[in-house]
């Protein structure tokens, strides 16, 4: 059984897709819980694989091939968990702001939160405040991650923010910003709940978020 966690693992460390979903299918077969899967193969490598992108041992590449070996044992886990009525450890709701189509770091981040054993509703890029608050109203989600990638499209945050008050749902939810141009400042200045600089960053403030 042991075996079969590591391998999980490491293939998630070293990016093997294929090594992880074909371990992933042998601890499903071998009656192995769900939770087990996920708590100790998925989210232990998830977690070590963020400790090594902030020491610098990983950067970007290895971040999202490690991501995407997750993801593909996730496709066969999640049925699972949904059957063991498995709780997530909160549920997200994230898009790029409206008017800025870049979305490989939100992508990222998606990853990253899924890793971390968040329920992540990902409503892509350009999207506007009442899609947020739809969402949020949709799937009770406990906290929404806005990523901006242009100085342009920023503004778009506390406008967003703003719509969640308008809708009585401000108090019911965190709000997390992240992307190139912004800082911690300018998260405190709009009134979000926090700012990542990195996908990393995200998964540890959201989990904070919600603890």
């Amino acid at each position: 059984m042991e075996a079969i966690i590591n391998n999980i693992y490491q293939g998630i460390l070293e990016g093997d897709r294929e090594a992880v979903t074909a371990a992933v299918q042998e601890a499903i077969n071998a009656k192995m819980t769900a939770e087990k899967i996920l708590k100790e193969g998925m989210m232990a490598a998830m977690g070590e694989v963020g400790r090594l992108f902030e020491e610098g041992e990983y950067f970007v590449p290895e971040l999202l091939i490690a991501a995407r070996a997750m993801q593909g044992g996730m496709g066969l886990l999640k049925p699972m968990l949904v059957a063991e009525d498995i709780e997530p450890v909160g549920r997200i709701v994230i898009g790029t702001v409206k008017g800025d189509l870049h979305d490989i770091g939100k992508n990222l981040v998606g990853m990253m939160l899924e890793g971390a054993g968040f329920e992540v509703t990902d409503l892509g890029s350009d999207v506007d405040a009442q899609k947020f608050v739809d969402a949020v109203k949709s799937t009770n989600a406990q906290v929404v991650g806005m990523s901006a990638l242009l100085t342009t499209t920023m503004s778009n945050m506390p406008s967003t923010i703003e719509a969640l008050k308008a809708a009585g749902l401000r108090d019911k939810v965190k709000v997390m910003v992240g992307g190139a141009p912004l800082t911690k400042a300018y998260a405190d200045q709009i009134g979000a709940d926090g700012y990542a600089p990195d996908a990393s960053q995200a998964a540890k403030l959201a989990l904070s978020l919600v603890s």
